[in-house]
């Protein structure tokens, strides 16, 4: 990877920190080493500056007692998708050719988990059991082209379980090898009547599954993982972030870490599990970052850690369980420029005046679709008509960015009411020289399907000129195109599967609201958070870990990743997994997986594309038109060496324009 440098920093950092006690390296399977039972926590999209003795203090007690790695970085692009498929096999996207949360993937078919026809048509959205099984099917039973840590658990004999969010908690174990319970199903069938007979009911979908003959609902079964409802505004769509009501996903959550505590672990026992709770990253996009519901959603997750925590000391399992905890990614606001688009009072359930100090956002959402269309290309997402009052943008004197729209007949959305962004659902015939986007938040995907590379730089060019935008990424069959850096500088290319551009929108690491800095644009949706994109508000995310295998009240100063915790956990077990692309991180580990940090150097490095875009008339994400300038970014990454090997570890990408 060093030949597509373009910038190199010449200044080499080497970490020389002596542990207490010498300490010898051991490969992962020394016959002196003692697998312990490991246990994966993932708090979904929680931030690490989120952790506190007011809202945590489980965890807080966690990262002072245990390991704490102080400079974690989530697998590009920062979905929930693309990190659980590097928990799944230590790899990043591009050599899994998994591409996400949202991707396009035509020509697949079968059900979702609701039994009904999955829409494969448009990009499809993964975080479902049953898409990725079709999915999987599709791809010839490679939905991950490289082995899982699962499978490897299970072929050494271990017993695993995978509990928790629908799509990521399956995707561990998608071959179906050990106990699942996800928040739509119930695996194996075994394990579904071994729920009902003990009187647990099963999440409503379960039934899907199985044919009518194997498995049915009891009569009283209600919806044990049922999401609860938003609280909104009085425009009935945009939730109201000043509620404080209870999180809608707490109760699902507390649901299945009941079953885990309760049935799972004591009567499975396994050597392997992953438990993969929705909060706080539910809550923080629908209330966003900061908000009287965020902080509700830390209390009630980090009480499930309390119960986790305690129920492993009753049944003698504390002395021999190694925990880590882990995020996916981290979290941003929602919000455009402050000039642009001031924070604002929310009173009555109504967006009231400017309050740039303690406000909210009323900006920041983007369809990449409608503002390709109106600048004459052809263009889909996937996505019928939008009403996103508020978040499409309210300028400083009040005026909408995107005005309420009506169909008063229903011929342009399909049945009658508002919208302020029009259809872009996929045709049954797409016209040639079309986009096909799949957004994904703070990244979005765009494909291509002649591979046309006039029409490719065309849309390049387009991008570049947008202020929105803050990186972009190419499949190399293009070659070099200036102001763009190829997918696989970034671990993203799969020629078979990957999409032909890949977009980070823009964002400020600086901007604060409600307490939390990280703003960032993202696609148009009703939502106040998001993450996706290539901020280091995204990127760095939580890691913790306790146990016997882990140093005690260790701060951890190199750089590590999301791709390092499948490599650890395997080393912890005793297992081999030699295709993942991450480290085991054995300064942390104690025993005779332990290294000392002298074995390590690590080099911050710059890539930057060849040459910029320039000459482009720029524009602001409300029309007006900006100095001419040029388009150029760079990514900022490490790279840690240790006996030969070398580990890259991405911190954020960013524009640089002039």
């Amino acid at each position: 990877m060093t030949t597509a440098f373009h910038r190199t920093s010449l200044l080499l950092l080497t970490i020389a920190l002596l542990a207490a006690s010498p300490r010898t390296p051991a490969a992962a399977t020394d016959a002196g080493h003692q697998p312990h039972r490991v246990i994966l926590f993932v708090w979904d999209g929680m931030r690490p500056d989120a952790i506190s003795a007011e809202d945590t203090p489980n965890l807080l007690a966690l990262a002072q007692h245990g390991s704490r790695f102080a400079d974690n970085h989530s697998t590009y692009p920062t979905f929930t998708m693309a990190n659980a498929s590097s928990f799944a096999t230590g790899a990043f996207l591009g050599p899994l050719g998994f591409y996400g949360n949202r991707f396009w993937a035509p020509g697949a078919s079968g059900p979702n988990a609701k039994g009904m026809a999955a829409d494969f048509h448009d990009p499809i959205y993964t975080e479902d059991y049953a898409v990725l099984r079709d999915l999987d099917a599709h791809f010839d039973h490679e939905l991950l082209e490289l082995p899982t840590l699962f499978a490897a658990a299970q072929k050494a004999g271990l017993t695993t379980a995978a509990v928790g969010k629908s799509g990521p908690a399956f995707l561990q174990d998608y071959k179906q090898g050990g106990v699942i319970l996800d928040e739509n199903t119930a695996l194996p069938l075994a394990f579904a009547r071994e729920l009902q007979q003990a009187g647990y009911p099963l999440p409503a979908h379960a039934a899907n599954t199985y044919p009518s003959d194997q498995l049915s609902l009891r009569e009283d079964n209600d919806s044990p993982t049922e999401q609860g409802k938003m609280v909104t505004l009085k425009d009935g769509v945009t939730a109201d972030a000043t509620a404080a009501a209870e999180t809608t996903p707490a109760p699902a959550n507390a649901w299945m870490m009941k079953v885990y505590l309760d049935v799972i672990l004591p009567r499975h026992r396994p050597d392997l599990s992953v438990v993969w709770l929705r909060n706080p990253d539910t809550t923080q996009h629908l209330y966003g970052v900061g908000s009287p519901e965020f902080h509700l959603a830390l209390k009630a997750q980090d009480e499930l850690l309390g119960q986790f925590e305690a129920r492993l000391q009753q049944l003698g399992m504390a002395q021999d369980t190694d925990i880590i905890v882990v995020s996916d990614h981290g979290h941003s606001n929602i919000a455009g420029p402050r000039d642009l688009f001031p924070l604002r009072q929310i009173n009555d359930g109504r967006v009231a005046g400017i309050d740039n100090d303690w406000g909210y956002s009323v900006s920041g959402g983007i369809r990449l679709a409608d503002q390709l269309s109106q600048a004459g290309f052809t263009a889909f997402d996937g996505f019928g008509c939008m009403y996103v009052p508020v978040m499409s943008g309210l300028r400083a004197d009040g005026s909408p960015l995107q005005p309420t729209r009506y169909d008063d007949d229903g011929h342009l959305c399909g049945k009658p009411g508002p919208y302020t962004t029009p259809n872009y659902v996929l045709p049954e015939q797409l016209p040639k020289g079309a986009l096909v986007l799949a957004p994904n938040g703070g990244t979005e995907y765009f494909y291509q399907p002649e591979h046309d590379a006039a029409l490719i730089r065309r849309t390049v060019r387009f991008l570049q000129s947008r202020e929105y935008i803050g990186a972009i990424f190419v499949a190399k069959r293009y070659g070099d195109i200036p102001g763009t850096l190829p997918a696989e500088s970034v671990h993203l290319e799969n020629a078979a599967r990957g999409p032909d551009i890949i977009i980070s929108y823009a964002w400020d690491a600086d901007a604060v609201i409600q307490g939390f800095r990280g703003t960032e644009y993202a696609s148009q949706a009703n939502e106040r958070g998001e993450h996706g994109s290539f901020s280091p508000i995204d990127v760095h995310n939580t890691l913790l870990a306790v146990g016997p295998g882990f140093q005690q009240g260790f701060n951890d100063p190199l750089p590590s990743g999301n791709v390092d915790v499948a490599p650890t956990i395997a080393a912890l077990l005793g297992l081999s997994l030699p295709k993942a692309q991450g480290r085991v991180l054995h300064e942390a580990l104690a025993g005779t997986l332990a290294r000392p940090l002298t074995d390590y150097h690590v080099m911050p490095t710059m890539l930057q594309p060849k040459q910029p875009a320039t000459d482009l008339h720029m524009q602001r994400v409300d029309g007006s038109a900006l100095q001419a300038t040029r388009f150029d970014f760079t990514v900022q990454l490490k790279q840690l060496n240790s006996d030969g090997k070398s580990w890259t570890y991405f911190d954020q990408a960013g524009p640089e324009r002039q």
